[in-house]
């Protein structure tokens, strides 16, 4: 799992490289104290098509790299990496064991070694509660301000045992929360139990949740352990809560008050000791005020709300989950390497994502079958174009705003201190006003210059502060 990259383009972050799946890493880690490979190695580089900067997707053809260890144990891996033959021929053994040394050195200074075997007992604790979903292990992942707050919030909650009610959109990922929360929670080791509400006849509502005893109900040919025994010890996950009708809401709230439920059909009460965690879609305040979800089963619920930012909020993260779900179908599908070119990348950043992160990994997988079927499995690399993601408008002929109408402009100057994303808004800012002057402020025509969708057109003019210009439509 990558967790620092220099030269490397921002998807790196997001994909998991399986060492059985290259076979370089597993040489490197395998090494010792490392190695360098020829620069005609036939094995393929887990790096190619992943070289930020440049305008086409290139092979690396120069690698080396060491295990980094502690206290006898392989902690990771450095690899350097160049497009160049030859470029790190003049790095001695000596050299890349200095520096794998210096490594090292820095890790153990910044963590006691029982941090450090903490970390990754509660690092592997987290992929094993994950992996008891039946589903991969998957994270949360970017580096955006908004994800970070809410990574923040369930590190702060997770260890506690208090209710959790999950809110955002559709697709934004309330189940990964979910998972997540249950995963570093001191319940972990127990079982996290998920319902869908929304996909519960009502007639059957009590029977999911509380179970049944035989002959409670026509059709009830034997006893039925419900969903809230299933989670005894562990973590309830009730998804699309707002769902659930008034009758099946008044049940829930009586086990959530007291801790006990009873079975339809019997007079015993069971005790059980749950951990409810609910998501919704619904505004439930409104659900309230409007009378069709309970207040005080909406107080039971919130008491302590996580908002899960849409993805369109997350600015640059949509590289990183991009990157992650192309290696996932890389390796299902048997292709070799699943690159975005950057007209590609560019495509996803001006796009809104209405549908969220499940809306992004639906479009990547086809986007991937879509490229294989054109490139063929053996090639070195399969690029993802924006004719691959289908974007409708803002990415089936999609052209960064640099190739068009770019002749209008005075070259950019560089300013001392100014980032990346300040210069590039920077220049957005200039193509936009002066297309815009262009087409005497039509809007539509501006987008389609633009090769955008109105809608995602209008919004990155308003984020850019240029959406008050008295436009026409």
């Amino acid at each position: 799992m990558p967790v620092a990259i220099d030269g490397l383009s921002e998807d790196t972050l997001g994909r998991r490289f399986a060492v059985a799946q290259h076979p370089r890493l597993a040489q490197l880690l395998s090494s010792g104290q490392g190695l360098r490979f020829p620069s005609d190695c036939h094995l393929p580089d887990p790096y190619d098509g992943l070289v930020a900067g440049h305008p086409d997707i290139l092979p690396v053809h120069d690698c080396m790299g060491a295990p980094v260890v502690l206290d006898g144990r392989v902690w990771g891996l450095i690899t350097l990496d160049a497009l160049t033959p030859g470029a790190l021929a003049n790095v001695s053994p000596e050299q890349l064991r200095a520096l794998t040394a210096l490594f090292e050195d820095s890790i153990e200074k910044q963590n006691t070694m029982g941090a450090l075997a903490e970390r990754a007992e509660r690092e592997q604790a987290v992929s094993r509660a994950l992996l008891q979903t039946g589903q991969q292990p998957r994270r949360l992942l970017g580096h955006s301000p908004p994800l970070q707050q809410l990574l923040g919030e369930i590190n702060i909650v997770a260890s506690s045992d208090l209710t959790v009610l999950i809110l955002g959109e559709t697709g934004v990922g309330k189940e990964l929360v979910a998972q997540q929360l249950h995963a570093q929670s001191a319940r972990r080791d127990r079982p996290l139990i998920q319902l869908n509400c929304a996909a519960l006849p009502e007639n059957l509502a009590d029977s999911e949740l509380f179970g049944h005893k035989r002959g409670a109900f026509t059709g009830a040919v034997q006893d039925r352990v419900g969903k809230f025994e299933l989670a005894d010890g562990g973590t309830l996950f009730l998804d699309e809560v707002g769902e659930l009708s008034p009758s099946v809401q008044a049940k829930l709230l009586r086990v959530l008050q007291s801790g006990e439920l009873q079975r339809p059909g019997s007079d015993k009460a069971l005790r059980v000791d749950v951990r409810v965690v609910a998501a919704t879609n619904r505004d439930l305040k409104q659900e309230v005020a409007q009378g069709r979800f309970r207040a005080d089963l909406y107080h039971r619920l919130s008491v302590y709300p996580l908002l899960v930012p849409p993805l369109r909020e997350r600015g640059r993260d949509v590289l990183t989950l991009a990157g992650g779900f192309l290696e996932e179908n890389q390796h299902r599908l048997g292709a070799r390497n699943l690159r975005l070119s950057p007209q590609a990348k560019a495509a996803l950043l001006a796009y809104d994502w209405p549908g969220n992160v499940r809306e992004l990994e639906h479009l990547i997988n086809r986007a991937a079958l879509r490229a294989l079927s054109e490139q063929g499995r053996a090639a070195r690399w399969v690029a993802i174009e924006p004719a691959h993601l289908d974007l409708g408008e803002s990415g089936r002929n999609f052209t960064p705003p640099m190739a068009s109408g770019a002749e209008a402009l005075p070259p950019l100057e560089m300013v001392d201190g100014e980032g990346l994303r300040a210069a590039t808004d920077a220049f957005q800012r200039r193509w936009i006003e002066a297309v815009l002057t262009k087409h005497d402020g039509a809007m539509a025509a501006a987008a389609r210059e633009a090769g955008m969708d109105r809608s995602n057109f209008h919004r990155l003019a308003v984020r850019l502060g240029m959406g008050q210009r008295g436009e026409r439509p």
